[in-house]
């Protein structure tokens, strides 16, 4: 299956897509960290995982792929940087391209997901838990990537799958 075939921000074609059940890994893409969260494999808890200082492909790759391997991840989920009009620029394209690299590298099930509120939400979250600034700014990323995950496992696995 071509790399494009497997990209989709249907939760519908992603879910047809992927054995059922199993571990989803989610992608927040930060200019200088990739946040990740991990879900159970019955989609029930999303949970933030490591922040990863982001490099060049290759070796976010290799950080990917042992995490991948150690947790059995079966499918992708990669936030989607739109407009708050819905449109895309620049931080988009490049969560697009970012996707190619992961499906071609992978070969697993890739879903798109609008992240608008999700880094917000986070910081809104942790204030809330009263982390310090300093640890917020460490940990963001990957809590956005749980709040993405959470939305996208919510639609997967309560039968609203649009």
């Amino acid at each position: 299956m071509a790399s494009d075939e497997l990209i989709t921000e249907s939760a519908a074609d992603f879910a047809g897509a992927l054995p059922e059940g199993g571990v989803l890994l989610a992608l927040d893409l930060g200019s200088k960290t990739i946040g990740l969260a991990t879900c159970d494999a019955g989609w029930r808890f999303a949970t933030a995982g490591k922040t990863l200082p982001r490099g060049k492909f290759g070796r976010d790759r290799e950080a990917l792929r042992a995490l991948m391997e150690q947790r059995g991840v079966a499918g992708l989920i990669l936030g989607l940087p739109r407009n708050m009009d819905g449109s895309e620029g620049p931080r988009a394209q490049a969560s697009r391209a970012y996707a190619r690299n992961l499906a071609e590298a992978f070969g697993l099930p890739l879903l798109l997901w609008d992240e608008r509120w999700s880094t917000q939400s986070a910081e809104t979250a942790m204030i809330g838990q009263g982390t310090s600034r300093a640890k917020r700014a460490e940990r963001i990323d990957s809590h956005a990537a749980a709040i993405i995950l959470q939305a996208a496992i919510d639609r997967l696995a309560g039968g609203t799958i649009l």
